[in-house]
């Protein structure tokens, strides 16, 4: 059985109170760059409007979502009631679809770094050695990632991830809407492949899009994920 030493943003907000008595709130992450900082590659535009208008609406959402889940659990108690246990099922749908928009997106973002501070530049070491040891190269898995994200029809996500019940190995998941990658799955890139992320600029050319991004790809930190999760 392998032991993981990986606990996502969720997990620690859940001990740090968020789901518990005294309510907590998440917010949007700080960048790590200015927003025209991925360009050519990705605009200005696109990353203001994803961030400020896309990413702070799954803020809310999950925010309000957890709010609702607190009181209803407190009126199960007074009325444990079908009708309490049906509104209880409806907000545990928007707490995974805004759950998951809050959390894709807090690591989507520091996935990118602008190409001028290492932006697609894999640096050496155990993730760049189990790259090569898997898919051959970074290019060929690059290729199946863009393969995963062309596949995905409507909206949805690639995750690059390290798998802990598979002996820590690489995979690409593919995911829809704002679904999102739990458990022993250890996400190190995600990709978004909603039309938000792109059209501005490349409309509806999404296989340029998804070609660009890799060059500002923060691989280092992705790097980093990878050594943080030990295998036991």
């Amino acid at each position: 059985m392998f032991a993981k030493n990986c606990v996502n943003s969720v997990r620690r907000a859940a001990l740090n109170g968020t789901f518990v008595a005294k309510r907590t709130k998440v917010t949007l992450p700080e960048l790590d760059w200015d927003f025209n900082a991925l360009e050519p590659y990705i605009s200005g535009q696109i990353n203001e409007l994803h961030y400020t208008k896309h990413h702070q609406t799954y803020v809310n959402g999950f925010n309000t979502a957890v709010e609702q889940l607190s009181d209803l659990k407190e009126q199960l108690g007074k009325d444990p009631s079908p009708t309490i246990a049906r509104k209880i099922i409806g907000v545990q749908q928007n707490l995974k679809f805004h759950g998951g928009g809050y959390t894709n997106h807090c690591l989507f973002w520091k996935n990118l770094t602008p190409e001028s501070q290492g932006g697609g530049q894999l640096p050496k070491g155990a993730f760049a050695d189990q790259i090569k040891q898997q898919f051959g190269s970074l290019d060929n898995l690059i290729k199946l990632t863009n393969a995963k994200l062309a596949g995905v029809q409507g909206s949805g996500w690639a995750f690059i991830v390290r798998n802990l019940d598979n002996g820590g190995k690489l995979d690409v998941v593919q995911t829809y809407n704002q679904d999102t990658v739990t458990g022993s799955l250890i996400p190190l890139v995600a990709i978004d492949a909603w039309e938000h992320a792109y059209y501005l600029q490349y409309q509806n050319r999404k296989a340029e899009y998804f070609g660009a991004i890799w060059n500002v790809i923060n691989w280092k930190e992705a790097a980093r994920r990878y050594d943080s999760c030990e295998i036991n």
